[in-house]
């Protein structure tokens, strides 16, 4: 194997990924401040967020067919280019098309950065130091989001939202010129045909799935709003078709014959499951502390930090026991943790401490850490090199629209649990029988995250460490 700067390589990438993810969910305790600025509604605000997991959802399925039309080097300038105006442009945006635009920048930049980064991990590491790897890359999808909040919160607080954006800024120009210097190139270009065909069915396909379930996640109506029916009908439509061209194609956009691996399948079943465990408590527990316990944003972004830290501490370490024993010993433990948290979680009411949920979220991201990097990473050893890009490619696409479907069904069980509180409740407008209606609510979320940590610990067991054999590595370089 060629020997490469391991180390600067991935510092840069892993600053530039940090900040990405940052400006991410920093947003999210911006946005009722962003409603007064900008005079929008809260459904229209919601698509600062939603906007951005669109770009994504849209953007990843192609990533496979960019890793192999330009260089390394080339993804990286353009991506941190375009995350940089974003940021700019975002940093003195006057109104909310701005903002929007800029946030779609700032995505497109991201969509570029995160297959970049786990599918040069899969080229510069051994199959044996991948684990501590992607560990690192676990710390920075994990850290960024917690501390995305609370800084974003302390910069609310006394400086003004802007400030989100300068924050971020220098840290981006950091990467880029650490990237500059030290990056080198490292897949290999084959210049696949581009098919257009391919391109259009996965655009609406995904599209048409994330758009769908972010709307209905919103509003009143919900699931029954036409938009939200035919958009998600049209997008699998669009998949079918989509999947049925990558079969009978030659040369595929998204290689679909990662799933002729098992543990591929096993591992990015677990991946989404955190996925959609950890997104539906990231958005349904801040919502919980602060309209059902009556907090702040600022107390709120504080309290989930020591979860969120320990589990970007933690996935470095799991990433080498990964290493060191295999998957099985991390992720069945960790399902467990999980079920246990989680169990606890939709016993909680308006009395429940502050430090019971603290200690309950950390149990949960310490869970989650065991789970996360070592099921993902046990699933991509078992491809072939050439199908690393499809099996990143897959593996992020999927989490998107995980994503997003999670966050559709836990705010509408929100929502549907709360009315229905409400319209049994004999004084609705009370401000306990609000925060009441907050609480049924939530217990309705977690319930739903329940079963899906235990159909997740079932798939969990057949789980089994993928024997790489070096040989074929060594040949292939």
């Amino acid at each position: 194997m060629k020997k490469y700067n391991t180390r600067a390589i991935m510092a840069s990438l892993l600053i530039c990924g940090f900040v990405g993810m940052f400006s991410e969910t920093a947003l999210n305790i911006a946005i009722s401040n962003l409603m007064d600025v900008f005079q929008i509604s809260a459904a229209t605000a919601q698509w600062l967020t939603t906007g951005f997991l669109l770009t994504l959802g849209i953007l990843m399925p192609m990533s496979g067919l960019l890793l192999q039309r330009f260089t390394t080097r080339q993804l990286f300038i353009g991506s941190l280019a375009s995350s940089i105006v974003g940021t700019i442009i975002a940093a003195l945006a006057v109104n909310f098309e701005m903002l929007m635009a800029a946030r779609a920048m700032q995505a497109f930049g991201m969509g570029l950065l995160l297959p970049l980064m786990f599918n040069t991990i899969l080229v510069v590491y051994p199959p044996e130091k991948r684990g501590a790897a992607m560990g690192f890359v676990g710390l920075v999808i994990m850290f960024a989001p917690a501390t995305g909040p609370t800084v974003a919160g302390l910069l609310i607080e006394y400086l003004t939202w802007h400030y989100i954006f300068w924050f971020s800024l220098p840290f981006l120009i950091v990467g880029l010129l650490v990237g500059l210097k030290y990056l080198e190139n490292v897949t290999e270009v084959s210049k696949p045909r581009i098919d257009i065909y391919s391109i259009v069915l996965s655009t609406i396909g995904f599209g048409g799935v994330v758009f769908g379930f972010s709307n209905a996640g919103e509003g009143t109506e919900g699931w029954s709003n036409p938009v939200v029916i035919i958009s998600i009908t049209v997008g699998l439509v669009a998949l079918a078709l989509f999947v049925i061209r990558q079969i009978t194609m030659k040369e595929p956009m998204m290689n679909l014959r990662v799933f002729k691996h098992p543990m591929f399948i096993v591992g990015l079943l677990m991946v989404l499951a955190c996925m959609m465990i950890i997104l539906s408590s990231m958005i349904i527990l801040p919502m919980f502390l602060q309209k059902g316990l009556g907090l702040s944003a600022l107390v709120t972004g504080l309290m989930l930090l020591p979860g969120s830290a320990l589990n970007g501490i933690l996935s470095p370490r799991m990433g080498r026991l990964f290493d060191k024993y295999g998957p099985k010993w991390l992720v069945i433990p960790g399902f467990i943790v999980v079920s246990v948290t989680v169990w606890f979680f939709t016993t909680l009411t308006i009395t429940s401490s502050v430090a019971f949920i603290i200690a309950l979220h950390i149990g949960l991201m310490v869970g989650i850490s065991m789970v996360w990097m070592p099921a993902q990473t046990n699933g991509l050893n078992q491809l072939p090199p050439e199908l690393y890009p499809h099996g990143t490619a897959v593996m992020n696409t999927l989490q998107q629209v995980a994503g997003a479907i999670g966050t559709a069904v836990a705010i509408s069980l929100l929502s549907g649990g709360s009315e229905k509180y409400l319209h049994n409740s004999a004084s609705p407008t009370l401000p306990t029988e609000l925060a009441n209606a907050m609480m049924q609510g939530a217990q309705h979320v977690f319930t739903f995250t329940f079963v899906v940590t235990l159909i997740s610990l079932g798939i969990a067991l057949t789980i089994r460490r993928v024997l790489v054999s070096h040989s074929t590595m060594h040949s292939m370089h």
